[in-house]
């Protein structure tokens, strides 16, 4: 494979992929598209997306590849307009640039309920969305990935196309409207064939060429299930994660920090480390202090030795007094009405009421790969190699930290070993950056253990629900939901702009308003709870315990009212939203629910519409000797349009079992402040011998494109304790379920 250009500021080196004398396309749906962030070192012009040279064809890649498939299906966007195989394109990440913008974030933040959209809120969502490029927004999160590509990299290969089409017919002497392209070749009506490869050159000289994209009845690959392109590295161990960094010359830093998050450190001492092999530096982090060592396992060794006086943190000591913190929040105004139909205030005539109260904890993200990035601090400025979902939030971070200018700064996003939110932040990249500072001109690798990872993490909060409803004549006539927990939301815009976070937070009550019931009275508040533990996007985010609370609730309602669960939820959607509703009928079908359960078996069914896309979930579990097993699970999605089914199957099932464990045993406590978990005997998660055998259908009647990585997550936890109600006749009103039933581990 060719040699690669040199790492200049401003811009990316494209890593094995070869692009002396390359070209590359990218089509934008801007007036005025973003700088190219790509230099070759040698002169060949290049656009941002697809690059085309003599090793073959590369897909740069702005989004961060953590298990969901990104990389796959952006290829298949790349390839079904470019007329190649998927096994014909390589896929690496891109630098952190303002031409990766992620243009379906803010869209995706406007107001509304999401599932009634009309084509003028979509189509000014879409509009609204190229703003993310001022902001520079490099971020995956929010389920938008195939939202944004969808048109922008379909664009990019088609333009790839016709410009190569227009090189060859320069050369050929025949009208570019005679020649076709298959497998990576320009064919022309006398059989001659040219490979893009040998075209590359010749197309770099000339405009790229725009074309309207090919019809979806004429896909090849789109819509059908694709072998994932990170397979390969993935099974043989070759694949590069954050922790698998390696450069010459590299030393290794662990870290300790006060187990209670937000408090300081008043003092050190590590004299402990002075006879001590290995121990190069000990460095001042302000919240704890990090050692640099020969390797990781030295390091760790000498950060534990260091005798630390820690201060107090900013909040409430215990776990019981944090959650009084979070009630005191509903005397408050509400943060937020997002919904407010009918009178809620008052209960129709001859109406039952329901009333009750739930309770869920803080979560960690508990990622696989705990967080780790690799510094190099030189006087041509700084390099940062790490899993990260926001690469120039990263750089703008570093750059901040390092004292210097975002531009002096190179982000190499390696694959993510677990994201979930977590890796949104760049705490991971800030740390790394102090630590190199101390050895400028070496590479130092920062990793912090996992017991540093689940006590410094950024939390999924803590909520309180308060639900009145009321039924009359077998149907629900009031839904009355308050949420207090803390607001993500504004901590991270403090975390990330330095600026408070303000106005009505959608993010707090989504799950909660924006749900396809048609109850006459209707209503959703917020409210935030004013407490400083460290708080962050979980995945799923307020969906994550807002489908609990309203979900849960519902089941009470039916049973109130003498209904079935699963057709008092049907019911309830038919009128308003028909997708909705068919995922309830689907997961029905599969399940052969009855509403009929023998002894010893429980079922639940729950729903949620999130990130655009409706989710019905019916689990399984079983009594064997007195212990709880889930047993079996179905699951019914509408993605509106599925670009690789398999792959949305996959990240609905991977959605659910997080929400599954996290539903069984998942909590963050406190004790004098600090965090009592610290590692997996403390954070438990479904097992493959616990963990439900599944099936899935993935459903495209859904009138817009939705997201495939959180929505699996929010129906989880009530669906499961819906079924545990129905085996044992106990209504779990909080998680994690451990502490109520003996499950099965």
């Amino acid at each position: 494979m060719a040699s690669v250009g040199k790492i200049l500021r401003r811009t990316f080196l494209i890593g094995s992929a070869a692009i002396v004398g390359g070209v590359a396309f990218g089509v934008y749906k801007v007036r005025q598209p973003a700088a190219n962030p790509l230099a070759p070192g040698d002169g060949a012009a290049l656009n941002p997306f697809v690059m085309i040279n003599g090793d073959g064809i590369t897909l740069i890649a702005p989004r961060a590849e953590m298990g969901q498939g990104v990389r796959t299906t952006w290829a298949a966007l790349i390839a079904e307009e470019l007329d190649v195989g998927l096994d014909q394109v390589r896929v690496i990440h891109g630098p952190a640039a303002k031409a990766y913008y992620n243009s379906a974030l803010i869209g995706d933040a406007l107001p509304g309920r999401g599932y009634d959209k009309s084509d003028f809120q979509h189509n000014l969502g879409e509009a609204l969305g190229e703003a993310a490029k001022l902001f520079s927004l490099q971020v995956t999160g929010g389920s938008t990935s195939m939202k944004d590509g969808f048109e922008r990299m379909r664009a990019a290969g088609a333009s790839a196309r016709e410009t190569l089409k227009a090189a060859a017919a320069e050369r050929l002497g025949v009208p570019a409207r005679d020649l076709r392209t298959q497998a990576g070749r320009v064919i022309a009506p006398d059989g001659t064939e040219i490979a893009y490869t040998d075209l590359a050159a010749e197309a770099a000289r000339l405009d790229p060429v725009e074309t309207p994209l090919r019809d979806p009845g004429e896909w090849r690959l789109l819509g059908a299930d694709q072998p994932r392109v990170d397979m390969i590295e993935k099974a043989t161990g070759t694949a590069q994660f954050g922790i698998d960094v390696r450069l010459p010359g590299m030393k290794f830093a662990a870290i300790r920090r006060n187990p209670a998050p937000g408090g300081g450190m008043a003092g050190f001492d590590d004299y402990a480390l002075r006879d001590m092999p290995g121990v190069e530096k000990v460095v001042d982090i302000g919240d704890g202090v990090a050692v640099i060592s020969s390797n990781t396992w030295l390091a760790q060794r000498a950060v534990d030795a260091i005798e630390i006086a820690w201060t107090e943190p900013p909040y409430p000591a215990e776990t019981d007094a944090l959650f009084d913190r979070i009630a005191a929040a509903f005397e408050d105004s509400p943060n937020s009405t997002m919904r407010d139909d009918g009178d809620a205030d008052t209960l129709p005539q001859g109406a039952t009421e329901l009333t009750a109260e739930y309770r869920l904890p803080y979560l960690a993200h508990a990622t696989m790969e705990p967080m780790t990035a690799t510094a190099l601090i030189s006087g041509d400025g700084a390099e940062i190699w790490t899993g990260t979902q926001a690469p120039t939030l990263m750089a703008m971070k570093v750059a901040g930290t390092a004292g210097i200018d975002t531009d002096q700064v190179t982000v190499h996003t390696t694959y993510l070993g677990g994201g979930f939110g977590r890796r949104a932040e760049v705490d991971f990249g800030v740390i790394a950056t102090l630590v190199a500072m101390e050895m400028p001109g070496t590479p130092v690798q920062t990793t912090w253990s996992r017991e540093e990872d689940m006590r410094h993490d950024f939390y999924r909060p803590a909520a309180l629900a308060r639900m009145r409803g009321g039924v009359q004549d077998g149907k629900a006539v009031l839904l009355d939901a308050q949420v207090a927990t803390q607001s993500p939301t504004q901590q991270i815009t403090e975390r990330m702009i330095g600026m408070p976070g303000a106005g009505p937070d959608k993010v707090l009550v989504e799950g909660l308003f924006n749900q396809p019931y048609a109850i006459p009275a209707y209503r959703a508040r917020g409210h935030i709870a004013d407490l400083s533990v460290p708080v962050g996007f979980w995945r799923s985010v307020g969906n994550s315990h807002n489908a609990f609370f309203v979900e849960s609730f519902i089941d009470e309602m039916a049973h109130a009212a003498g209904r079935d669960p699963l057709d008092f939820r049907l019911e309830l959607m038919r009128s308003e939203h028909e997708p909705s509703a068919r995922c309830i009928e689907a997961v029905r079908e599969m399940s052969g629910w009855t509403g009929e359960t023998p002894d010893g078996v429980g079922r639940g069914v729950a729903f949620c519409y999130s990130f655009g896309t409706p989710v019905a979930q019916v689990i399984e579990v079983v009594d064997r000797d007195g212990s709880i097993h889930i047993d079996k699970a179905w699951i019914a999605c509408d993605i509106g349009l599925a670009l690789d089914p398999r792959n949305v199957a996959a990240q609905m099932e991977g959605g659910m079992i997080y929400g599954l464990s996290a539903a069984c045993f998942g909590e963050i406590t406190f004790a004098d402040g600090a965090i009592e978990q610290g590692n997996f005997p403390d954070y438990e998660a479904l097992r493959m011998h616990t963990t439900p055998k599944t099936q899935v259908q993935v459903l495209e009647n859904n009138k817009f494109m939705g997201g495939a990585g959180e929505p699996g997550t929010p129906p989880a936890a009530p669906a499961l304790a819906n079924a545990i109600f129905d085996l044992t006749g106990k209504r779990a009103r909080s998680l994690p379920l451990m502490h109520a039933f003996d499950l099965a581990v």
